[in-house]
């Protein structure tokens, strides 16, 4: 059990929630109000929505051998175009503004998406660079679709993306579930998880055997980027509010860490959606943790940047070759069956 790649992620998970406990005694309990679950168990899972489905898209990105710092602007910019359209409606509480709103929203996530991919895909720029640019330049956008403001709102049904409740439990939980669901059926119940894994592993040798590479990476930036903008509406809906400024700052490298926690190696390859799930419930009760034991929120910043430098260099085979392993012995090199002093024979 010991070896299994979730045990540790879980051990670190249960002691954070446990840690919880010697500041808030009731740190565990649920109760029912109105009919919906309450408690910090609950909140921890639905304020990790976002981060979810943000980790999940970045996972797939990571899987290729890429990665997307942009998902921060993303996010900003989803927000910012929902709450704008919305805005401008004069029945804000109406069904099908809201989702019109949505569809705007993520077709422009789609959109940036596809534009990262084609950056790595087809004019081959390196994928931190390549997102990079919509990384400083979407904050930008978002900024210029919220006119510098905060964009305000009041409509029942768009709330209810990320503070609202369905089946007693919170509707951002019930969304995530539903994208972690479907995630792992299309890559672990059909092949599509298996190309993937071979693009990242040595994406040239997928393309000579067959296997059409820039189509998946492309693929992989769009649902990275969609899964960033559904969490970029649940993140306005919570406030009913979009800022184009603050939203989404720096969950990309919350992402990151949640996918290296999880176990997914940022050279490509095998990746693990359970880990990162795992990993976004670890950094978002981090968080919970430091605002419970009074720790001053700047630190958290910190310490996650500490945790992202440590397990990247633990990753790093030549970092545990030279720290921790033991140089490996030449190989004997060919030569005579007999040394020249000696009539004693030596295995070739």
């Amino acid at each position: 059990m010991m070896k299994h790649r979730l045990f540790w992620p879980l051990v670190v998970l249960g002691l954070l929630l446990l840690s919880n406990v010697a500041f808030q005694p009731d740190f565990f309990s649920i109760r029912i109000q109105d009919g919906h679950l309450y408690g910090s168990v609950i909140d921890i899972l639905r304020l990790g929505a976002p981060l979810i489905l943000v980790g999940l898209g970045m996972t797939l990105v990571i899987a290729t051998g890429g990665i997307d710092l942009s998902v921060g602007s993303v996010v900003a910019i989803s927000g910012a175009l929902a709450c704008l359209y919305i805005s401008e409606q004069p029945d804000q509480g109406s069904l099908t503004v809201v989702l019109t709103a949505v569809g705007i929203a993520l077709g422009a996530s789609l959109v940036l998406g596809v534009w990262n991919g084609l950056l790595v895909a087809r004019a081959g720029i390196q994928p931190i660079v390549a997102t990079l640019i919509l990384m400083v330049a979407g904050r930008g956008i978002a900024q210029l679709v919220s006119d510098g403001q905060i964009i305000t709102i009041s409509s029942a049904p768009y709330k209810l993306i990320g503070a609202g409740y369905w089946l007693t439990l919170p509707f951002s939980i019930l969304i995530a579930l539903a994208m972690f669901g479907l995630a792992l059926l299309l890559t672990r119940r059909t092949a599509l998880g298996l190309l993937v894994e071979s693009v990242g592993g040595n994406a040239e040798a997928s393309r000579l055997v067959g296997i059409r590479s820039r189509g998946l990476i492309i693929g992989a930036y769009a649902v990275c980027a969609v899964c960033a903008g559904i969490a970029g509406l649940m993140v306005s809906s919570n406030v009913s509010s979009a800022d184009g400024n603050n939203a989404g700052l720096w969950i990309e490298l919350d992402a990151i860490l949640a996918v290296v926690i999880g176990g997914t190696a940022l050279s490509g390859g095998r990746f693990s959606l359970s880990g990162t799930v795992v990993g976004a419930l670890i950094i978002q009760t981090l968080t919970t943790t430091i605002y419970t034991i009074g720790v001053p929120p700047e630190t958290t910043l910190v310490f996650k940047a500490v945790v992202v430098t440590v397990v990247c260099l633990v990753q790093s085979p030549a970092f545990r070759a030279k720290v921790f392993g033991r140089k490996s012995p030449r190989p004997p090199v060919p030569g005579p069956t007999a040394t020249a002093d000696s009539n004693v024979e030596v295995p070739a």
